[in-house]
């Protein structure tokens, strides 16, 4: 049992894994009554939005702050945002993360966007994402984790109240300040979200935030991802033009003024908050614990709609638990990805569109 900072131990490799039926057919009832044990493909990634889903996102982000990655990952999760309801993007905890940040990436994206919408008219304008950004909190939650209202938990209870039959899926690539707020001002809306929380440094950062999460909301749906997420860089093919260097350098550097932003903010892939999107692009995201791009996750006897990183010992990369649910699908992901990149040109330069 790893234990992380605050009053809450974080179970991991431990427990029992719960696999069966009965099990995913509990969770579903438990936790907000989305999902079906349908669709399941054993060593496969089946469904997604890349399959036709499209799930409603929000996305909590420490753009700006430390670690330049979530630049790269706000520029990745844009370039798919034809295939989701992007609801909202939200500066957060922990570092100088601010919505300057993310207006830097949007203005970044209007340059591109003549290109880009030749390839999917679906994609938002940037004066559309413009008016879903908004900053959260700047500093980390007291011991109690909550204390006032922001311009981003205002927003996550908007989004979250709005009558839909589709769940909405938060994802925090920083610290879970924002979200504890929206829980707590309303709890009710623990009902209507699912939450992928990208954890490690980011809960040491708050963890007041997500140990009131855990501690007071058991029947919140939530992927923690504490280590698997690493698999976006570490492991899996790494050779010649799919290394972290190397493919930077040969597809998406060169490509678009979003495409050089990437690249001055870090030459080479980390993209360690990216997996929690990964996780909604490939994969039935109803069934965490079947294949999907962003990881493979296992249950912990902390309730119903709690799942960790994969305990097994084949699926380490490294020392990294869970890590080798993601990395073993680097050639898919990034092939998809270049793809993607290849929109940002001008039309005598792209690659046919896929």
């Amino acid at each position: 049992m790893k234990t992380m900072p605050g009053d809450v131990p974080v179970r991991t490799g431990t427990e029992t894994i719960a696999r069966s039926m009965i099990a995913v057919c509990v969770a579903a009832a438990v936790c907000g009554g989305w999902g079906s044990v349908d669709g399941a493909i054993p060593g496969q990634a089946a469904g997604g939005a890349l399959a036709g889903d499209r799930p409603r996102v929000i996305v909590s982000t420490d753009i700006g702050g430390s670690d330049p990655d979530d630049c790269q990952s706000l520029i990745h999760l844009l370039l798919y945002a034809d295939v989701l309801d992007l609801e909202g993007i939200v500066a957060s905890p922990p570092g100088k993360g601010r919505l300057r940040d993310i207006l830097e990436v949007l203005d970044t994206w209007e340059a591109d966007y003549g290109n880009l919408v030749r390839h999917a008219p679906s994609y938002p304008p940037a004066d559309a994402l413009r008016q879903i950004a908004f900053q959260g909190a700047v500093n980390a939650a007291p011991p109690a984790g909550w204390s006032r209202a922001t311009d981003g938990s205002r927003h996550i209870l908007r989004c979250a109240r709005r009558p839909a039959s589709r769940p909405l899926w938060i994802l925090v690539w920083g610290s879970l300040t924002d979200v504890a707020q929206a829980v707590h001002d309303d709890p009710s809306i623990v009902a209507q979200i699912r939450l992928i929380s990208i954890g490690s440094w980011n809960t040491h950062m708050d963890p007041a935030a997500r140990n009131y999460l855990y501690r007071d909301h058991p029947n919140l749906w939530w992927i923690e991802s504490n280590s698997t997420f690493r698999g976006m860089y570490v492991g899996g093919r790494q050779d010649g033009s799919w290394g972290n260097l190397t493919f930077v350098q040969q597809h998406v550097r060169g490509h678009g003024a979003l495409g050089r932003l990437f690249f001055e903010k870090k030459a080479d892939i980390k993209m360690g908050d990216t997996p929690s999107l990964l996780y909604l692009l490939r994969g039935d995201p109803d069934l965490p614990e079947s294949p999907h791009w962003g990881g493979r996750y296992a249950k912990t006897d902390h309730s119903d709609c709690f799942w960790t990183d994969h305990p097994e010992e084949r699926l380490k990369e490294q020392a990294f638990a869970g890590a080798r649910t993601v990395s073993r699908w680097r050639p898919d992901i990034l092939s998809d990805w270049m793809r993607r990149m290849d929109r940002t040109l001008p039309k005598q330069s792209a690659q046919p569109a896929q």
